[in-house]
């Protein structure tokens, strides 16, 4: 046997024993950690209690060049539908960039508008049946109204990550898909103040494969009264609103 042919077999088993002996991509790293943990509400006043602590909002916006295992691109497109006199669901958490479809399902017209905070815009008057959409481009809480219905409250709630979950009743929360490596903890609750939640902020090194995070208490404060004005910065008329729908 010649050298060329000794050198042929020498790579091919080099190649070979580097293919077996190859360690694979551990389990976090492909399919990425499971984060869970329980958020709970501290009353503003001590003789009161705070029985549903849910609605708390919890993501993490990744540090360095960690990224999300589940890719942003080709995000779906969300719904917050107005049906029985109700934006359903009443909180909805998109990342930033994400477009909203509003479909109107009650069997008469009704208006979106957000003219307070976060993103601003006015959909108009369209009829049952139809969707009008919008792309929450800003980041933080956009307040929605129905300029027909002052009962019909909502808000979108943009972030700055596709890592987050909202708490049920109990508080609990789970954030799958997440890359092992360093994170900021953010908090949001429509009761609270932003101070507060900013105090609550910190950061978390993922790593497991299934990690609890110490437990979150956010202190809520009563909220104000939900008298607001119509789009125009005026008081509903309570002569107009007086439908029979």
């Amino acid at each position: 046997m010649n050298v060329g042919h000794k050198l042929v077999i020498a790579l091919a088993i080099a190649t070979t024993t580097s293919c077996v002996l190859a360690k694979p991509a551990s389990d976090a790293s492909q399919a990425g950690v499971t984060v869970s943990g329980t958020a709970g509400l501290i009353a503003a006043a001590p003789e009161a209690s705070v029985k549903d602590a849910s609605k708390i909002v919890v993501w993490l916006s990744p540090i360095d060049a960690v990224r999300p295992v589940t890719a942003s691109a080709g995000r779906v497109r969300y719904r917050l539908v107005q049906h029985n006199k109700r934006f359903e669901p009443g909180l909805l958490v998109v990342p930033v960039g994400s477009v909203v479809d509003f479909p109107n399902e009650d069997p008469w017209f009704h208006n979106v508008f957000s003219l307070y905070r976060g993103k601003r815009f006015d959909l108009g008057l369209y009829q049952a049946g139809s969707q009008r959409s919008v792309r929450f481009d800003r980041i933080g809480p956009s307040y929605l109204f129905c300029n027909i219905h002052p009962e019909m409250t909502g808000v979108v709630l943009a972030i700055d990550s596709d890592l987050f979950s909202v708490s049920d009743k109990n508080g609990r929360y789970t954030i799958s898909g997440v890359a092992p490596g360093r994170y900021v903890l953010h908090v949001w609750y429509e009761n609270a103040t932003s101070e507060s939640l900013q105090a609550l902020q910190r950061q978390v090194n993922i790593q497991n494969p299934s990690q609890t995070l110490p437990a979150i208490l956010v202190k809520a404060t009563k909220p104000a009264p939900a008298n607001h004005k119509n789009k125009y910065g005026q008081d509903y008329d309570p002569e107009a609103v007086k439908t029979d729908y």
